[in-house]
């Protein structure tokens, strides 16, 4: 029987204000509706708060996934352990991971959670020769397994593996690479001073692999963060987390220039990742800097070669088999409105490398937008093109 961790995301079953009543209405509209309206799904999930509520993520993450809830494969069984080649590793990894559960669980309770997990890591292995397992991994299925149950969550990481997180999963790391190489273009658009110190740093971006690979999963510790953003990263294009990491940089960009520019140090203030963020307004600045500087324009930039084994090179498949889920071309129409308003914000389109003034007219852009520059836009479906920039110094 699928197990359900009780709501964990601050926002309790009774106190909702009028906002979130309001919002938790319209998400029911949405799945109640025929067919149901997974595009608006997305943008709630996108927006402040997210989904809310375990509950409510129960019911959407499907849907965003396109995962059919009726037709749920059968729990997997023990005899996946004989002879698997990556059951040791699993075993291991789920035994450190025991802060992902939440404090206070039996003992008893938290050893049944982590057996399920290590079938279910198993499960989608054997049922996807072509993927390979990595340290990291049951970060991502352990938030699932939380939040969903077993059965569900089984499913769930499935197509996820097979689509989001497939670039992590290949048998070496150079698509992970590819995806970590996004990070310092996307500072360098808003901040090149930043960028700049960085490289002379030579520090790279090594710093945000377990942000990356785990969806921040293993590198914050409280669960609300966590399927906050995954609510973010689940309605959106399989870069979006590398987006949120460049934020994260940037946010802290008086620290970063007050470091000593030497690679050791730099390295060892990134990697500790704060855990007061203002996750809200980094979400809203993730989804700006997406529908502003998209992969497919980074890409252009560096000229390189297109990309054809990635998940985001194949996203748009994806995209295509999912039925009314892309609010994107909505999204990016009222972003483009909203910015024929704003001046400072059209010179940013025109002359991305203008230093301070562009990086704070970037992050201005969640006051005058909101939510609705927070998209999946359209051209970023296209993608594309490797970096061929030194990850490591």
């Amino acid at each position: 029987m699928a197990r359900r961790s009780p709501p964990r995301n601050g926002v309790g079953g009774h106190d909702f204000d009028a906002k979130k009543k309001r919002k938790v209405a319209e998400i029911y509209q949405a799945l109640n509706s025929d067919p149901i309206d997974v595009a608006a799904l997305r943008r709630m999930a996108i927006s402040e708060g997210g989904l809310l509520t375990d509950e409510i993520r129960c019911k959407v993450w499907p849907k965003l996934l396109s995962v059919n809830t009726d037709e749920l494969p059968p729990l997997p069984g023990k005899e996946l352990r004989e002879d698997n080649k990556d059951y040791q590793q699993v075993l291991l990894d789920v035994r450190r991971s025991l802060r992902r559960f939440p404090p206070g669980m039996p003992d008893d309770q938290r050893e049944g959670l982590q057996e399920e997990l290590i079938d279910i890591i198993l499960h989608v292995l054997q049922r996807n020769p072509q993927l390979h397992y990595y340290q990291g991994y049951h970060d991502i299925v352990v938030t699932f397994l939380l939040v969903v149950g077993d059965r569900l969550a089984t499913a769930l990481v499935e197509k996820l593996s097979t689509h989001h997180l497939r670039d992590f999963m290949d048998p070496t790391m150079d698509n992970t690479k590819h995806i970590l190489n996004y990070l310092m273009p996307i500072i360098d658009q808003v901040n090149p001073e930043v960028h700049d110190f960085m490289q002379s740093a030579e520090v790279g971006t090594i710093f945000a692999l377990s942000w990356l690979i785990t969806w921040f999963g293993h590198v914050l510790s409280d669960f609300r963060h966590v399927v906050r953003l995954y609510d973010f990263f689940l309605a959106c294009h399989p870069l979006m987390p590398i987006y949120f990491a460049a934020v994260i940089v940037l946010y802290r960009e008086q620290e970063v220039l007050d470091c000593e520019c030497d690679m050791a140090s730099v390295h060892h203030l990134l990697s500790q990742i704060p855990q007061d963020l203002p996750y809200e307004t980094l979400i809203s600045r993730a989804g700006d800097l997406f529908v502003q500087f998209p992969p497919s324009e980074l890409a252009r930039e560096a000229e390189q070669q297109q990309a054809e084994r990635t998940a985001a090179s194949t996203f748009k498949d994806f995209e295509l088999a999912s039925v009314q889920q892309r609010p994107d071309t909505v999204l990016r129409q009222r972003f483009r409105e909203r910015l024929r308003g704003e001046e400072r914000t059209k010179s940013i389109l025109t002359k991305p490398r203008t230093n301070r003034f562009v990086k704070l007219a970037v992050m201005g852009l969640t006051v005058a937008l909101g939510a609705a520059a927070l998209a999946v836009v359209k051209s970023a479906l296209e993608w594309a093109p490797k970096f061929e920039l030194q990850i490591f110094p």
